[in-house]
């Protein structure tokens, strides 16, 4: 936009962190739809001047907490926190699954889309939880291949055995070998005769993907399944039919992911440390690269953010918890505010040199974008942007 977004009626100054993940005020985000519309699954609820965050969700009524204990004694090897660092949850609603996870050492790209759920990504942004606005359509998401350590969807509204299964090729092409994706809903629990129908669609469909299921149950009234994808290639070269084929090098070329139509096929397993299961964390914040360029880059924004930005620059920390770096390169920035108690989101503008991998590798987040079309978020999103070697490339550029 060429224009100033003003201010709602009666703004206050957010509430800080972690205050903020249970309650924000009602006149920042003044939509109450959801209040109404979700009343029965524990989402969000007005108390007075505020707007108030239960820990429920359409798969966990009674708190997500439990659930997130629950998937972990179900699959051990998930260890949130420990293997698990860098998660995706698709259709979050309001993010609680995303903002409780934190606690547990373990950041989460929230997303959904700007649906009849009125403003549920912005409830997300002013609660302090990592989210963006996106949906799976017809194009892929601007994540790159092989990044996510687990997917998680609980009731996310995608009808991912549509459009010939690219819904969920699309899943396999960012989720990380070896991977996890926990799909709670409700064909995987209710057998009349669509749910059924669904269920052995899905199955047809993740075992042509060589996906594993390694664990189906129940939790309360509502169940849930957790399927693996192969860390190796030997499953797609012993498949009785090539379908979905395997994709050609064009089809997966590096930074392909912006404005790129979904997949409908099969990329082949990278192999080298890539394709192994992520080191524990916090080891895989340094430890992803030999190049030169990175270490300098680390060691470089390590210095200048304990410095000059975190006692020179007259910022109230205290006050900071939602930053974007535009302009991330390798992620040394985020890296470098790691033990304070904010996130970043890291974004690589798709001109430049693409290193986003190279940052979900270091248990950071990010996403690619285009400066020179607006960030695909709602107003005030961030307490605080970064920007380095950016502006002056786009003033030449978007013109």
């Amino acid at each position: 936009p060429k224009c100033l977004v003003p201010l709602p009626k009666r703004y206050k100054v957010p509430l800080p962190w972690p205050q903020s993940r249970d309650m924000i005020w009602y006149d920042n985000v003044p939509h109450s739809k959801l209040v109404e519309y979700k009343k029965d699954q524990n989402w969000v609820r007005k108390s007075g001047p505020f707007f108030v965050f239960p820990g429920g969700g359409t798969q966990f009524k009674d708190g997500v907490i439990h659930y997130i204990n629950f998937i972990q004694k179900t699959l051990p090897v998930l260890e949130w926190g420990k293997k698990v660092r860098v998660v995706l949850d698709v259709g979050c609603g309001v993010a609680s699954f995303g903002g409780t996870l934190l606690d547990k050492n373990v950041i989460t790209m929230s997303f959904a889309p700007k649906d009849e759920h009125e403003a549920q990504i912005q409830f997300a942004l002013e609660r302090g939880i990592p989210a963006t606005l996106a949906v799976i359509g017809t194009q892929k998401l601007p994540f790159p291949d092989n990044v996510y350590d687990v997917i998680h969807c609980a009731r996310c509204r995608v009808h991912w055995h549509g459009y010939g299964g690219r819904p969920l090729l699309e899943l396999n092409r960012i989720l990380r070998p070896g991977g996890f994706f926990v799909w709670s809903a409700t064909p995987v629990y209710q057998h009349d005769e669509a749910h059924r129908n669904v269920w052995k669609t899905m199955e047809s469909l993740t075992t042509s993907m060589c996906w594993k299921v390694v664990a189906r149950t129940r939790f309360t009234k509502v169940g849930f399944v957790i399927y693996q994808k192969p860390d190796s290639d030997s499953c797609y070269e012993s498949r009785k039919s090539n379908d979905p084929p395997l994709c050609n090098e064009e089809e997966t070329k590096k930074n392909s992911s912006w404005y790129t139509p979904l997949l409908s096929c099969l990329p082949k397993v990278p192999v080298g440390p890539t394709g192994k299961w992520p080191s524990r964390w916090p080891e895989r914040l340094t430890e992803q690269s030999s190049e030169e360029s990175y270490r300098e880059d680390t060691r470089l924004w390590s210095g200048t953010v304990s410095e000059i930005y975190l006692n020179g620059l007259g910022i109230n920390w205290t006050r900071i918890h939602n930053v974007m770096d535009m302009n991330a390169g390798y992620g040394g920035f985020a890296a470098a505010l790691i033990n304070r108690p904010l996130w970043v989101m890291n974004v690589i503008p798709v001109q430049g040199e693409d290193t986003l991998s190279m940052i979900f590798d270091r248990g950071l987040i990010g996403i690619y974008h285009d400066w020179c079309e607006s960030f695909n978020t709602y107003p005030r999103s961030y307490d605080l942007l970064h920007s380095s070697f950016l502006l002056t490339n786009l003033s030449q550029r978007c013109d």
